[in-house]
């Protein structure tokens, strides 16, 4: 939803509830100019409220994304902050300002392997992690969306009550579940399924997993919202026309789901791409993803520029499927 969307029923309860004070005032200025002015006091006000949303992007958003690009095109330089101003005085007049420029640190980060290597390894992870949230949130949340009334409340506490805990303290958990002597392999050992320990911790298996888990609920509830709410008529009919319950599923679930997959998957994918934490603690100490880039530029090589290039591109990478994808719906609800 954008926010002027979300803005606007507040913005209309504003405007109505002072359109009747400010008529009852008009009727005690017969003067024209005052109307006038009262006029324009209500819409300035409901432009106010409207605008309330976009104010917050552009302090939030915007200005911390102008900072970053302005870093991005500096030099590295050993002091506080460890970069030169974009704008330096040479001298005493207007004409003495010197603009310093420097775009090779976009260039670096093609001529250098390692960033392209962080770049195509986060993706890929992400982008596995995001089909398997996928596979195990779409029926999780179908079941939700089709059980009965009493349970769907309990259902929907149960897969956001992981989020009532730190999230450092649920990838911690997974530690003391996958280590060698953890819980997991302990239990398979009692089974006799294994004679000696699953290496299971630091290894790719590892990220998946607690990427998958710690992100699950963001693809499972716009799931739920877009099934909870499918004319279950629309598989009735189907059903009355000889339609088989997974062709019916295949042409009518699915693609009325579709806009949920998508808000789905991005609310997985994005956060995974720059994902930290859990590649550090769970994932092998080799693993090369653009979080543990950006985290060592910025406090260990202290190369602000740099990490600013790479944080960047990475947000075009993320911002640009965003785009297509919006595109996409806006033809689609055009052309309906």
């Amino acid at each position: 939803m954008q926010p002027g969307l979300a803005a606007a029923p507040l913005a209309e309860r504003l405007a109505g509830g002072s359109r009747r004070l400010l008529d009852a005032i008009g009727k005690l200025a017969p003067c024209r100019c005052t109307q006038i002015l009262l006029i324009r006091w209500r819409i300035s006000a409901r432009t106010a409220v409207i605008a309330v949303p976009y104010l917050w992007l552009l302090l939030f958003f915007v200005v911390p994304f102008v900072i970053v690009l302005k870093i991005s095109f500096s030099e590295t330089q050993i002091a506080m902050p460890p970069y030169q101003p974009l704008l330096e005085w040479a001298g005493a007049q207007l004409a003495d300002i010197r603009l310093n420029v420097n775009p090779g640190n976009f260039l670096y980060l093609f001529e250098d392997s390692l960033y392209l290597r962080a770049f195509v390894n986060s993706l890929q992870v992400a982008a596995v992690s995001t089909v398997a949230a996928l596979l195990i949130g779409y029926p999780l949340a179908y079941a939700i969306a089709r059980s009965a009334p009493r349970w769907r409340g309990i259902l929907l506490m149960l897969v956001i009550l992981p989020f009532w805990t730190s999230f450092l303290l649920r990838v911690y958990a997974w530690i003391g579940l996958l280590k060698n002597n953890g819980l997991l392999n302990n239990f398979l050992i009692w089974l006799g399924v294994i004679d000696q320990p699953i290496v299971m911790l630091q290894t790719d298996f590892a990220t998946y997993l607690g990427i998958v888990y710690c992100y699950l609920p963001f693809m499972v509830m716009p799931l739920y919202a877009n099934l909870e709410k499918m004319d279950l008529t629309l598989l009735e009919a189907a059903e009355d026309l000889g339609c088989r319950p997974l062709r019916a599923f295949a042409s009518i679930t699915l693609p009325l789901s579709l806009p949920g997959i998508v808000a789905g998957c991005m609310l997985v994918f994005i956060p995974a791409v720059g994902e930290y934490v859990i590649p550090a603690l769970l994932g092998p100490s080799d693993s090369l993803m653009i979080g543990k880039v950006l985290w060592t530029e910025f406090f260990n090589n202290r190369d602000w520029p740099v990490a600013s290039a790479v944080a960047i591109v990475l947000l075009l990478l993320l911002v640009a499927p965003i785009m297509y994808f919006q595109r996409l719906q806006g033809r689609e609800s055009a052309a309906r």
